[in-house]
This record gives C-alpha cells, sequence and structure tokens, in this order.
C-alpha cells in the first residue's frame, strides 16, 4: 500500500478486545491473552510511527474494567506494571511520547510513581504520541470536566452562559491532542464501550472480528485503506467539499 494514494488518519483510537477469547480458544488462561495483547500493541505502536500516524490512543483498562474477578484485575494491574518498566525506555529510545488518561488516584502510590516516571523521561520526544487509557471512561471525562467549569462558575471566574463546547473539551483529558480520525475495536463488538465519547463526535468507525493478539500491521493497513475511502463531510455537502476555494 503506497502512501502517496492512502490518506493517513492522524490520530487512530483503538479499543482492543479479545484477549480473553484469544486464550479461550488456546486453551489458556485469560491472562495469556493479556500478555499475548502487549506484545500486539508493540507491533501496532511500531507500524503506526512508520506509517506516519501522529497519535496512537489505546483503550488499556475502563473504570468498568473493576468489576472483573479480583484476580484478573491484579494480574492486569502487574502487567501495567510490567509493560511500563519494559517498554518505556524503547518507546524513548524511538522518539515517542507516552501519555496516560484517566482517574489514576484509585491505582497504587508505586503504579502512580512509574506512571509519573514514564510521562516525565517522555515527554519532551517530538514522534508518535501514544495516548494510554487506564481506569478511564468517557462519561467519567466529560463528568471531571464540567466539575471544572462548574468550580470556575463558583468562584465567579466566569457565567454559566460563558460556557461552551470548546471550553468543555479544553478540560477534556485529552484537551491537548486533537479528535481521532478513526477508531478501531477488534473483537466483533459494534459499540464504544464509554471510550471517548465527546471526542468521537465526527470519528469514522472500523470494526473487525479478529481479536487483539492477531490484529497487526496488515490489519492496521485494511483499516487505514477503509478511512481513505470515507467521505468526511462534517455536516457539509459533497458538493460543498469539492467547490474551489476562490483564487
Amino acid at each position: 500500500m503506497s502512501d502517496d494514494v492512502v490518506n493517513i488518519p492522524n490520530h487512530i483510537a483503538i479499543i482492543m478486545d479479545g484477549n480473553g477469547r484469544w486464550a479461550k480458544r488456546r486453551l489458556q488462561p485469560r491472562f495469556m491473552g493479556h500478555r499475548a495483547g502487549v506484545k500486539a500493541v508493540e507491533g501496532i505502536v511500531k507500524h503506526c510511527a512508520q506509517r506516519g500516524v501522529k497519535i496512537l490512543s489505546l483503550f488499556a483498562f475502563s473504570s468498568e474494567n473493576w468489576r472483573r474477578p479480583g484476580k484478573e484485575v491484579s494480574l492486569l494491574m502487574e502487567l501495567f506494571s510490567h509493560a511500563l518498566n519494559n517498554q518505556v525506555k524503547k518507546l524513548h529510545d524511538n522518539n515517542i511520547k507516552l501519555c496516560i488518561i484517566g482517574d489514576l488516584e484509585q491505582f497504587s502510590p508505586a503504579l502512580q510513581e512509574q506512571i509519573t516516571k514514564a510521562q516525565q523521561l517522555t515527554a519532551n520526544n517530538t514522534g508518535l504520541i501514544v495516548n494510554i487509557a487506564a481506569n478511564y471512561g468517557g462519561r467519567w471525562d466529560i463528568t471531571q470536566s464540567v466539575r471544572q467549569l462548574a468550580e470556575q462558575v463558583r468562584l465567579g471566574e466566569i457565567t454559566p452562559d460563558a460556557i461552551t463546547e470548546d471550553m468543555i473539551s479544553q478540560h477534556l483529558t485529552t484537551a491537548a491532542l486533537p479528535e481521532p480520525d478513526l477508531f478501531i475495536r477488534t473483537g466483533g463488538e459494534q459499540r464504544v464501550s464509554n471510550f471517548l465519547l465527546w471526542q468521537m463526535a465526527y470519528t469514522e468507525f472500523y470494526f473487525t472480528d479478529l481479536l487483539w493478539p492477531e490484529f497487526n500491521a496488515n490489519a492496521l493497513d485494511l483499516a487505514i485503506a477503509s478511512f481513505s475511502q470515507r467521505e468526511r463531510r462534517f455536516g457539509r455537502t459533497s458538493e460543498q467539499l469539492q467547490e474551489k476555494p476562490d483564487a
């Protein structure tokens, strides 16, 4: 696939679904699926950097995932910590910036410290931004933004009538990033599951039956090819998009 005929999305957001089912089909514990999922992340990060994607947002752990069995949650936290220890230097060496978004206060102090150090190490990198959503929920994100604005109203810094959509966007955890162009969900489910709800108002959706550990560079290229064939009108007509601006 040649880049000169392909519209590469600036920002790709992915729900990495199907780790548990991948393991079950192989008669393995669910945790083995999550480990395989981490390997898949490595490949996709590398390919996004090669293809010129600017931002990759990955839904690693939702605020609803705390409802899973305690042993699985504990193992997921260990895997997150292990991945931070083993991957951050590699990201840094490849000029990749790591950002973690979500309600991080619910994590252990040790994991919070790891997250802080990882972000600090890569903060000045200028290549691909890898945005990891951990203990994240789209409704939570909107709520915490509105709470910040409500506090400004309480302090008399702004009036309720002054609140705009842009102001809400500026207080989201992704305020510094452009909105996703392409959303991908693996595993066959066709829903957004409380991921970047505000940010994906005009995002193109792509669903695949591949389980996350099976999602590789070729699969990503197919998603990008599908995106390239979409006409993104943002409320306008096709004719308006084809009009040439006055010279």
